[in-house]
């Protein structure tokens, strides 16, 4: 069935990455020469510059790349950000080098990125992805500084991801767990959907996390910590561990970074080596690892009633119909884990503004707050409750503002997606209706520029 009625040649248009380069180089490392393959998809341009993060990873390829691109350009296109889709990947495995020689190499690939102008504040724009994060992103944008020593007053945006220090933004490590969440509290805030199981609150609701890096863990430690939810259960390469009281997440953390794994966590029962954990009884099931977590052979025994994609592709195309088939609701991944480009949109505004986010009104705020408080202190003959004083008084520091546009983006897209939905029921599917919503997008734009 057809769901857009796109002018000739327009849907082959979208379809089709614009250029994917492969680049190899050597460095000399360990008294030798390795040599090493990487790639930078750039899918669509009809938003520039073009956005996307790079994976570290060893069984990655150009294929992999380029979906993954042509999904940043869906992404970014449905929460309505003034970006194109790209993507990029260097074959390698970090566990198997240091950091100085992860440093050497990575400085090289961003070489070589540079000279065929795949990075740039203005052209294409990395960011953190598998293997990768703020430690890779400070090295690139040094690198990109030393190559480019006139383009002072730009440079820092031609990646985003990094460290404070280096020209980030506060709350960029936590963006796309934050957004899971956000995703899940719209879903529930809309009187339209079911719910889980009839409720409209994540209190005491059982949660299943599959992928315990930085966006399972964020996502997992807001819904406990903040909502309530009982995270039962926390999948991992090795195997899983469950509590039905609630894992404490943030100890269970702390033990993966004293031990390197999630196993052997105290008070817990592990399951050493077992890949089902996905498969335990739960309401919310958070895949947060790698693509094709949930296939055609494990879907059937899934039992969750809702499946939030926090990673990219992470239900197979037939497992996807034989959950829905079920009544099982899914979030798509495409709308889901958009939180961390959202927040690498606020990075980049910031820094080709130069202007730390409420540095103009905080102060401003607080006075205006305080006049509030102190106005209602004298017209009610009463002080104003401590417990609510201070944050009512806090002016919003730059994390309080991120978190804030963020929830805005996360909300409005769900609206869009909804509001579909409804209009439009032959769609099936939240996902369906998401897919329609940025092609729409992507094709006014082509149109508008005359292709």
């Amino acid at each position: 069935m057809t769901f857009l009625d796109l002018p000739e040649g327009l849907a082959e248009r979208i379809i089709q990455c614009n250029s994917t380069y492969t680049v190899r180089f050597g460095v000399r490392l360990r008294g030798c020469m390795y040599s090493f393959t990487g790639w930078r998809s750039v899918h669509s341009e009809h938003c520039e510059p073009v956005k996307g993060g790079i994976r570290y990873a060893p069984n990655v390829d150009a294929d992999e790349v380029e979906a993954l691109a042509a999904l940043m350009t869906l992404k970014c296109s449905l929460v309505d950000l003034p970006f194109g889709g790209s993507k990029g990947a260097l074959k390698i495995d970090p566990r198997e080098w240091t950091p100085q020689e992860l440093e050497r190499i990575t400085r090289r690939f961003t070489q070589e990125l540079n000279k065929r102008g795949l990075i740039g504040p203005g052209l294409n724009v990395p960011a953190p992805d598998v293997g990768t994060g703020e430690r890779e992103m400070a090295w690139m944008v040094d690198e990109f500084r030393r190559a480019n020593p006139t383009d002072v007053i730009n440079a820092r945006a031609c990646v985003t991801g990094k460290p404070l220090s280096k020209g980030g933004i506060a709350g960029r490590t936590e963006a796309t767990g934050r957004g899971v969440q956000f995703a899940i509290h719209s879903y529930l805030r809309d009187c339209r959907t079911p719910g889980i199981l009839g409720q409209r609150h994540l209190k005491g609701a059982s949660v299943v996390v599959q992928g315990f890096g930085n966006v399972g863990y964020h996502a997992a430690k807001f819904l406990s910590e903040e909502d309530g939810a009982r995270i039962t259960v926390v999948a991992e390469r090795d195997g899983y561990v469950t509590k039905p009281e609630g894992l404490p997440v943030e100890v269970l953390k702390q033990h993966q970074s004293i031990t390197g794994s999630i196993l052997g966590f105290p008070g817990a029962t592990s399951f050493a080596g077992n890949m089902t954990g996905l498969e335990e009884p739960c309401d919310i099931l958070i895949p947060a690892a790698m693509e094709n977590a949930i296939d055609i052979d494990n879907a059937q025994r899934v039992n969750a009633h809702l499946i939030v994609e926090a990673a990219n592709g992470p239900v197979t195309f037939e497992a996807d119909r034989a959950l829905r088939s079920r009544g099982v609701t899914i979030l798509p991944d495409l709308y889901v884990n958009a939180g961390g480009v959202v927040v690498s949109y606020f990075e980049w505004v910031k820094n080709l503004t130069h202007i730390p986010f409420g540095l103009m009104e905080r102060r401003r705020r607080e006075r205006r707050n305080y006049t509030i408080a102190t106005a209602l202190e004298r017209m009610t003959g009463k002080s104003f409750p401590a417990d609510m004083r201070d944050e009512f008084l806090e002016g919003g520091a730059e994390i309080d503002l991120v978190r804030s546009g963020l929830e805005d983006v996360m909300r409005s897209t769900w609206v869009n997606i909804a509001d579909l939905l409804e209009a439009r029921p032959e769609l099936g599917d939240y996902r369906t209706a998401a897919y329609v919503t940025s092609i729409r997008r992507i094709a006014a734009a082509y149109e508008a520029i005359g292709i």
